[in-house]
Parts: structure tokens; sequence; C-alpha cells
């Protein structure tokens, strides 16, 4: 189940909100570990989210206890404190959150995006470097990525060998496709020697509504739309749909007594993702 050359490394990554990546991300990340494998989390978004899912409670003392994070790893170095009244190196150990076993974490603050645009020009390069320099012996990286076009996703681009895509069976579905695929190309086209490809786009279907009422039109309309819009750009949809499950919000809470379906769904999910992936 290792992978002795170096992680796979994938983004999570829609230019459309609200599709459920951090979901993906999260669980994606807690099965790979759960499954042995050795896995790194980054999470590249300012609204924090799969640090929040991963570290539950203890995200508010990271933050209360002003610990370096995602930001610092940008800044290559730790800023004066109170205890400590000048800048200091930046020590990986400190930046790493462990969560649970085989799981490691690099967790992101709300100032992470203010903090970087306003005070540095951040290296895009940064995160591919450091999984580059230090987490060789990983198995597995999941990025969960901003739904906009920014600096950081060039960061995860460059960090990236797959991109997977979140998508919801609504009106307006597709509509960070083209984006999606006109960064891809522009990064392609600026990087020649970096392959990176999209492994597939799930459907993720959290809706209590849609579950009640079936295969809606509107829901049919909106599934052939985005296979019609993925096959177009040569991107794999995968087969295992993420259905409606109560489940999942108590599972982002890691709130695991009364998880419903929710596992299995997601396990059929993460079971083709490593397929393709050959892990």
């Amino acid at each position: 189940m290792t992978n002795k050359q170096g992680p796979v490394c994938i983004s999570v990554i829609n230019m459309k909100g609200g599709v459920g990546k951090t979901t993906v991300a999260t669980m994606l990340a807690r099965y790979g570990s759960r499954q042995g494998l050795k896995v790194l989390a980054v999470d590249l978004d300012p609204q924090a989210n799969l640090s929040q899912a991963l570290m539950g409670r203890r995200y508010q003392q990271f933050l209360d206890g002003k610990m370096p994070s995602i930001v610092e790893v940008f800044k290559g170095h730790q800023p004066p404190t109170q205890g400590n009244p000048f800048p200091s190196p930046l020590s990986l150990d400190d930046v790493i959150r462990r969560p649970e076993s085989g799981l490691e974490l690099i967790p992101s603050r709300f100032d992470f995006s203010d903090n970087l645009i306003d005070s540095t020009k951040p290296d895009p390069t940064v995160l591919a470097r450091l999984i580059a320099n230090h987490f060789q012996e990983n198995d597995l990286v999941i990025v969960d990525c901003a739904p906009t076009e920014s600096i950081f996703t060039q960061v995860a681009y460059h960090a990236s060998r797959y991109i997977i895509v979140p998508v919801k069976p609504e009106f307006l579905s597709t509509i960070g496709f083209p984006l999606l695929r006109d960064s891809l190309r522009s990064f392609c086209m600026s990087n020649p020697g970096h392959q990176i490809d999209v492994l597939g786009v799930v459907i993720n279907d959290f809706s209590e509504y849609l579950s009640q009422k079936g295969w809606a039109p509107e829901r049919r309309r909106a599934i052939r739309e985005i296979r019609q819009r993925a096959d177009l750009n040569g991107w794999h949809v995968f087969q295992n749909q993420l259905t409606y499950s109560r489940g999942f919000p108590k599972i982002m809470r890691n709130d695991l007594s009364h998880s419903g379906d929710a596992f299995s769904i997601f396990n059929r999910f993460a079971r083709e993702v490593f397929g393709r992936l050959g892990i």
C-alpha cells in the first residue's frame, strides 16, 4: 500500500463554492490514514474548514496559542512573540498537527489570505518544495483549496499530480469547469515539465430535498450537463456518487456515534479513487 517513490499529491478544487471540497478532502485524508497510509493534509483555504474538521475543539486552542500554520510556512520563519522577542527559524514539528494516527495536518488560519497578500509575495513553489524536502516518506498528500483563482491555486498546482473536482447536481453546477480548465491549461503552458491531470469529477449530492424527491428533472438535467461538460474536457466522472446521508455532517465533526450510511457511501467512492491511483 505504500509508495516508495514519494507521495501521491492530490488537490481538491472547484472554482465554484459550496460543492463539498472540504468534506471530500477531510474524508479522503481520514480514509487513507485508516487504511494504513501515511497521509499529509494541507489547508490552503483561508476559511480553514479542513483544519477545523480535522482538529475539532483543538482548533480554537491552536488559534489561542498563536501556533505556526501555513502562514509561517510561506514566510519561512516564526515572527517575534511575547515569549520569543526575535524572529526565529521555523521548525516543521511546530507547524505539523497530528489529529489522529497516520494523519498529519498543516493547518490554516482565518488571516491566511490577508496576511500573505498584504505583507509578502507568496512563492508558488513553497508547498512543492516542502513536500519534496520533508514528506517523501508519506504515501498521500491531500490539499484543500479555496474556490477562487489565486496565487494559492498555483501553489496547489505546483504541489500536485492530480486534481479531484467535486460538483453538485444543480443549476449552474458546471460554472466553475471552464475556469478550472483554462487555469490548468495556463499552468501547464507555463510549466511544461509538470504533469498534472484531473483524476475525476465526483458528483456530490448532499441534498436532503433531492434525496426525498429522487431523480427530480432538474437533478437529471444537471447530471447530464456535468457528464457532457466533463467529457468535453476529457475528465473522468467517478461512478460512485456521494449521495445524501445525515451522517456526513456528524462525521465532519468527528462524531461517529450516528454516522448512518455515510461511511459506506464515501468508502465506495474512496476505493474507486485509490483504484485509479493504484494505491
